[in-house]
């Protein structure tokens, strides 16, 4: 009977084109998933301001934590204007395999009406340049205590145009590393690897803080930090399982695996910190939890709760000695450790996001699964994102350096910035 019904379904359909042009209806307008993007929204909005400004803010010299939680606040600003003027048009309009056009600066053509799926397109737009605030501020923990705020503000507004856009357009836009199959849920390489690279480049081109090195760079007041630890860790619910766009299971399982992944990471990091130096620290465990986060970024829509556990672990462990013992022994300047933690932590959640890979999660197959040349396909990815925000960020801060520098007067780092840039100070 069921043969029957199929072969008379089949016949109408080719009777009544009509019909079949039904069965492919226009997407309409789901509330569910809407409220949930609008919810993912304010959560990865409220990852900068205030959750990287309070935990960048505690990690540096009193002297200092005003022009950290200026920086976030002004660059928030800054990026929300650039994305709709032009940032959002290179990074998701048509264009080409590399970036996208002009066609949609000032947002031309969005309506009230208008859909991205079944959720409004003005609220995909805000909720994709929430990714692009955040981006550009992670990369500020790397230079801080020393860059100009004229000349952060200068080189934020040329990166995020010509790294941060061009790079979202090749993965998420329609780009070249989108077809070739390059798994990053919600910015292993967008997000992460991107300010990772740019924040190494930077620290090397400015060179060492005055004082590097002593006890005078500790910092300051570890409970800000904590605090805005817990609200990234609370924001990035928005960014990885907001990223599935839906209101469904998959989301369910991205919420997950970023818990399980950030839990197990910063106990992965905490145990080694412990067994290496005698005692687990404060710093190191909120650290490692930020790691988790940040490798389990690529993979969220991807892995099941193995593969968070796999992700944890190695994210902490790798991490930890990325922010220590090669900072140590290459002797460059990260100061809040962006690329140990971001750079280094996107790079191995992306890899591993071709290991761990369920096709019954994500619809692509990992190496656990045989599908092998998904890590090389992640490697390229990575490959390709490090290559070209390294170059592009040089080129962008010599640029910069030429027209208003790039570092402060010695006397300015070293009283504090706080004062020298914004005539403010903490009492």
């Amino acid at each position: 009977m069921n043969r029957l019904n199929k072969l008379l379904l089949a016949a109408c359909l080719a009777l009544f084109p009509g019909v079949a042009l039904a069965q492919d209806a226009a997407p309409t307008l789901d509330s569910g998933n809407t409220a949930w993007l609008l919810t993912s929204t304010a959560l990865v909005l409220f990852m900068t301001i205030p959750g990287l400004a309070l935990f960048y803010g505690g990690m540096v010299r009193k002297a200092n934590v005003l022009t950290m939680v200026m920086q976030s606040f002004a660059i928030c600003c800054l990026i929300s204007v650039l994305w709709v003027v032009a940032g959002f048009s290179l990074a998701f309009g048509p264009g080409n395999a590399f970036v996208g056009d002009f066609s949609r600066a000032f947002l031309a053509g969005m309506t009230v009406e208008g859909l991205s799926g079944t959720i409004p397109e003005s609220l995909f737009i805000v909720f994709q340049m929430t990714f692009a605030i955040i981006t550009p501020a992670l990369i500020t923990g790397a230079f801080a205590d020393r860059m100009k705020f004229s000349a952060m503000l200068l080189f934020m507004t040329l990166w995020s145009l010509l790294v941060y856009s061009p790079v979202c357009h090749w993965v998420w836009g329609g780009g070249f590393l989108m077809g070739d199959g390059v798994l990053d849920y919600a910015g292993g390489t967008v997000v992460h690897i991107n300010a990772g690279v740019a924040g190494l480049v930077a620290c090397i081109i400015l060179g060492k803080r005055t004082g590097y090195g002593t006890s005078d760079m500790k910092p300051h007041n570890l409970v800000l930090s904590l605090i805005g630890a817990a609200m990234l860790w609370v924001g990035w619910f928005g960014f990885n399982a907001g990223s599935a766009v839906a209101a469904d299971g998959r989301a369910g399982m991205a919420m997950l695996v970023t818990q399980v992944c950030a839990a197990t990471a910063a106990l992965s990091w905490m145990f080694v910190e412990w067994g290496v130096k005698g005692k687990p620290s404060v710093l190191g465990i909120i650290s490692g939890a930020v790691a988790g986060l940040v490798a389990i970024t690529p993979a969220a829509g991807f892995v099941g709760v193995d593969g968070a556990l796999g992700i944890g672990v190695l994210s902490g462990v790798i991490c930890y000695f990325a922010s220590t013992t090669l900072k140590h022994a290459l002797k460059y300047d990260d100061s809040l450790d962006v690329w140990g933690v971001h750079g280094v932590g996107g790079i191995v959640g992306a890899i591993l996001t071709g290991v761990f890979a369920r096709e019954a999660i994500g619809g692509t197959a990992g190496a656990l699964e045989g599908n092998i040349g998904q890590i090389w396909t992640q490697i390229w990815g990575v490959l390709a994102t490090v290559i070209w925000s390294a170059v592009a960020t040089t080129i962008i801060l010599f640029v910069v350096k030429a027209i208003v520098g790039l570092r402060v007067e010695e006397e300015a780092e070293r009283d504090g910035l706080d004062i020298a840039l914004h005539g403010e100070s903490i009492q």
